[in-house]
């Protein structure tokens, strides 16, 4: 039987995986980068599997590099947690790659930097980005986003729900003619955003099941954008309540085909699934998953309330220009 993979090799593995880099990961690990080779070199040999493909610029996993790279994980998470356990000063220490969207607000920005201050040995990596970052294959600890596709491998916390409707301005409607049957939505300016971050929508959800095909020339990956988009009479959009709510309230946009268009939004903080969670993943997780509620309710009534003066604006800069 050959000899089990070393924690060096495992390292290495894992940490070329994450750094998306040979390089870097020798940099991270404080080794030369021909050791790092050496390593995963062996550990292929002792598994007698090929778990990278190597070229000049990429690297990329194997089928069974990305389970091994799952495995090889909880093995690390439980070592550090057993050499958490002994120690005595008991201070947070490692990593946390977080991917979160755009449209947070400064409480966020808040709760980072009041964590960074508390645990000065634990190094915080925040990607803010629109697209849907793979947390397995990215090696990331922690997103938040919209959990309606929940990738394999990946566990999910709730942290708020609501519905999403199609809405139009009082404007549009009255220049275009409000929709009277999911049909009419073919002849009307939709204003559509992408699938996963990346994929433009070319459907839009029904309530009581199936889809309703769709059409248009504005697409965004922003919601706000697609929400003040709608707001100045550019279109018909699928929106989250829990963003345009107020606005819904005031009448500054009307629902369009009511219980007939939309489905349920819902927002968590997903992570991969693990036996352990490393403590200092652990201890960022339960920190968001406190704020995160109140935090959104919060950015629903800014969106709401920014939304008229944006309007207002613009309305301002054309009479200027007249």
């Amino acid at each position: 039987m050959a000899d089990p993979p070393e924690t060096a090799e495992l390292l290495a593995f894992t940490k070329t995986i994450e750094a998306r880099s040979l390089s870097r990961a020798a940099a991270e690990l404080g080794a030369p980068r021909a050791t790092i080779g050496r390593r995963l070199a062996r550990l292929e040999e002792k598994l007698g599997v090929r778990l990278l493909r190597r070229s000049t610029r990429a690297l990329a996993l194997t089928d069974a590099g990305e389970a091994f790279y799952r495995h090889a994980r909880i093995v690390l998470d439980a070592l550090a947690q057993a050499e958490a356990s002994v120690e005595t000063d008991a201070e947070l220490r490692g990593t946390i790659r977080i991917a979160v969207p755009p449209m947070l607000d400064r409480s966020f920005n808040a709760l980072v930097v009041d964590f960074a201050r508390e645990h000065p040995h634990v190094q915080l990596q925040v990607n803010v980005a629109t697209r849907h970052v793979d947390l397995l294959r990215e090696g990331y600890d922690l997103a938040l986003r919209a959990a309606n596709d929940l990738d394999a491998g990946l566990v999910a916390r709730m942290v708020a729900r609501a519905p999403i409707v199609a809405l139009a301005s009082p404007a549009y409607l009255r220049r275009r003619g409000a929709p009277k049957r999911v049909q009419d939505l073919a002849s009307h300016d939709c204003l559509l955003g992408f699938a996963r971050g990346e994929v433009p929508l070319t459907h839009w959800p029904l309530v009581r099941g199936g889809r309703v095909a769709v059409r248009g020339s504005f697409l965004s990956n922003d919601v706000s954008l697609l929400a003040d988009a709608a707001l100045r009479g550019l279109g018909v959009a699928l929106l989250p309540t829990m963003l345009v709510g107020g606005l819904v309230t005031r009448g500054d946009l009307v629902e369009v085909l009511p219980g007939v268009v939309g489905a349920e939004s819902r927002v968590a903080i997903v992570y991969p699934e693990r036996e352990l969670l490393p403590p200092q993943v652990r201890a960022f997780l339960d920190v968001l998953i406190a704020w995160a509620p109140g935090a959104i309710a919060s950015i629903s009534t800014k969106c709401v309330e920014a939304a008229p003066e944006r309007a207002q604006a613009g309305k301002t800069k054309r009479a200027a220009r007249r």
